[in-house]
């Protein structure tokens, strides 16, 4: 491969970055001793996930007692009070063991005994105790709640504490609501019973999808790319895209959706990718915010790519009671869509700039690719084997991770070592602890929305707020073309859309998806959208926030590695996404989209997919302001009126739009032949 290629950025000026704007990674140095201790109880924490998992049958509430005190336990041990960039060792000091303070080691201690207090009484005793807590019980379960409000913050960052704490406060003075959120409050004692005793608050859902399920898939995710999965997927995309115009550009995307079936990390996946695809796009000519959002929001796409998508698709599990492979099949044609409308515009971005494709020497060669790395791929075709087979996650989870092991024991690329596989062990426990860390404050959130019923409050509020704004609308010609129900359901995806764009800025996509499915999802299930419609509806707009300024930061890491404005390279991030904008309006009118829904049809289907794709393809071509030569404003605006047209599902209307942009297409091959 020629140098050209190489990364501009040194491992650790990439590592530096990460830490800078993914908090979940920014892991305080600590001393040789430390590090020890801390490794060991990594590798032990993946040890009993995949043993629980894969052979043991441990009680659900000690199963999800464990995983807790595992992830704030090592939550105070790697994340400091105050963030911080440096990887330097603080100085010595009295109150300091191996660079971690005696508080932290403290915190430590006191979380793992609050979060295993409780699953080791006996279940008689236990049982007793729900709706009578003693006095040790209220102590433990205060402990409990405020550490896991400390170390949600110390690995996720301030925004998502702080909504628990509104909703804590919340839940104790609802007397004193406004409007139709009134309600009779609770004490602290029924709060504490409510999100510490049952399994309705820290010990619920979310914690119980972490430890079940995505703790095995992130290892999974870590083993798979240190036998080679990933740099498969990387020179896989450069032999397929390289080539041509803009080459670049089109192997960050190809490489991305490729990464994105291994890793549900948006800043992970930027980083790993665009240390190859940055540099390389801004060497054929790419402006460096343009290679930036490129990189960025072909990595979101990660989220929401098939069999990961993150640890949404299991929480979809839990709750909608549905299998995995309907929830992945339900997000494949979508994510498509996505990749496909950033292709779209990066083509014409090149065809505008003139841009060239790789050279045939700055390519790797198809065969010897394959030749190198072709073991990596079987615990993928294992995993992804078991999970169309009906099998459960987990099981299918354990069996990938099997196979990985025994595939780098065996290739004589990328070979696994003891040190490796140790290594390995405690980098997955260590991706997991953010995550873990906002399951447990989501699952105080989701505790008081049970316990108050405020989703179904706020389920009114909005749906009367937008039916009041859709009798307005619906009053104005030409607008009363379409009834007041159907601007009340537009109106109403809007204010959801909104929530979950400002709800996503700085908060994990897992979290903000689980929090708005259960304020949003009563709000849609009151104007008829089905379920599994309204949770990705609800997941896709979390999602965008890491490319949606001001607080993209997908898109900022992306800059950092580009040397661009982070806010220019987020406002093109943004608009290379617009697909994931559009797409959730689009199976909301037209659930066929999503394929494993009630009233599926073929022909729905096809019209749909057809439908958008013309309707992306043309917007993409009104932002890029380009098709076959440059585009005047006016055309422009026409093209991105017509394109929703095609993005409204049906015949008719697709036929109208091709109509009107046949003389635009027509007048834009004679401004060619003209230049």
């Amino acid at each position: 491969m020629s140098s050209d290629l190489k990364k501009e950025l040194t491992p650790e000026e990439l590592a530096a970055i990460e830490r800078k704007y993914d908090p979940e990674l920014a892991f305080r140095p600590t001393g040789k001793m430390m590090a020890a201790v801390i490794a060991t109880i990594l590798v032990s924490m993946s040890a009993y996930h995949f043993y629980a998992s894969g052979f043991g049958l441990v009680r659900e509430v000690l199963h999800r007692g464990l995983h807790i005190s595992f992830v704030l336990g090592l939550v105070f041990l790697l994340f400091s009070y105050k963030k911080s960039t440096s990887l330097d060792l603080p100085k010595a000091t009295w109150y300091r063991i191996s660079g971690v303070s005696i508080l932290d080691v403290i915190f430590s201690i006191a979380s793992v005994a609050a979060a295993l207090y409780l699953p080791l009484l006996p279940p008689e005793i236990l049982a007793d105790r729900v709706g009578n807590p003693s006095e040790i019980d209220i102590l433990m379960g205060t402990i409990l709640l405020v550490l896991t409000l400390e170390a949600t913050r110390r690995s996720v960052g301030p925004t998502l504490p702080i909504i628990g704490l509104i909703f804590i406060a919340f839940a104790l003075f609802g007397p004193y609501a406004p409007g139709a959120l009134k309600h009779g409050g609770t004490s602290w004692l029924g709060l504490i019973n409510h999100l510490y005793l049952t399994n309705q608050g820290i010990y619920g859902v979310a914690i119980g999808v972490m430890a079940q399920y995505v703790f095995l898939f992130i290892l999974f995710g870590v083993l798979a790319t240190r036998i080679g999965l990933g740099q498969l997927f990387i020179d896989l995309a450069m032999v397929i895209a390289g080539r041509y115009s803009g080459g670049p550009a089109k192997v960050a995307i190809f490489s991305s959706a490729f990464m994105g079936t291994i890793s549900g990390s948006s800043i992970a996946n930027t980083v790993t990718t665009g240390a190859l695809t940055i540099p390389a796009m801004k060497k054929v000519g790419y402006p460096p915010h343009f290679a930036g959002a490129v990189e960025a929001t072909s990595s979101t796409g990660g989220q929401i790519t098939p069999p990961i998508l993150g640890a949404a698709a299991f929480i979809m599990v839990e709750y909608l009671e549905i299998p995995l492979k309907d929830v992945l099949t339900a997000a494949l044609f979508p994510a498509l869509l996505h990749y496909f409308g950033i292709f779209i515009m990066v083509h014409l971005e090149a065809k505008k700039l003139g841009l060239r494709g790789l050279r045939a020497e700055e390519l790797p060669k198809a065969a010897l690719v394959i030749k190198q790395h072709w073991l990596s791929i079987i615990p993928l075709g294992i995993l992804v084997y078991f999970i169309l087979d009906g099998r459960t996650p987990d099981f299918a989870a354990v069996y990938g991770i099997i196979a990985c092991v025994v595939v780098g024991f065996l290739n004589p690329v990328n070979r696994l070592s003891i040190k490796d596989l140790w290594d390995s062990l405690a980098v997955g426990a260590k991706n997991t602890l953010a995550v873990g860390a906002a399951a447990a404050t989501v699952g105080i959130v989701v505790g008081v929305v049970t316990l108050t019923g405020v989703g179904f409050r706020l389920g009114y509020v909005v749906v009367q707020t937008a039916t009041d704004m859709g009798a307005v609308i619906g009053d104005i010609w030409p607008l009363n073309f379409f009834s007041v129900e159907q601007w009340a359901l537009f109106v109403s995806l809007i204010l959801i859309a909104l929530a979950c764009i400002i709800m996503g800025a700085g908060i994990p996509t897992t979290a903000t998806y689980i929090i708005l499915v259960a304020v949003a999802a009563p709000a849609l299930a009151q104007l008829n959208v089905q379920p599994l419609v309204s949770h990705f509806f609800v997941f896709y707009y979390g999602v965008l926030a890491d490319i949606t300024p001001p607080v993209a930061l997908a898109a900022y890491a992306a800059a950092g590695i580009a040397g661009a404005n982070p806010f220019k390279t987020g406002n093109t991030a943004f608009r290379l996404g617009i697909a994931k904008a559009l797409v959730p309006f689009v199976f909301v009118y037209s659930p066929a989209l999503l394929i494993v829904v009630d009233g599926f049809t073929w022909y729905s289907f096809f019209v749909t997919l057809v439908g958008a794709m013309l309707g992306i393809a043309t917007l993409g071509t009104a932002f890029a302001g380009y098709l076959f030569t440059h585009m005047s404003m006016a055309q422009r605006w026409w093209f991105a009126l017509v394109s929703f047209l095609f993005i409204a599902p049906g015949l008719v209307t697709m036929a109208i739009g091709l109509v009107l942009l046949a003389p635009m297409i027509f007048l834009q091959l004679r401004q060619r032949k003209l230049a």
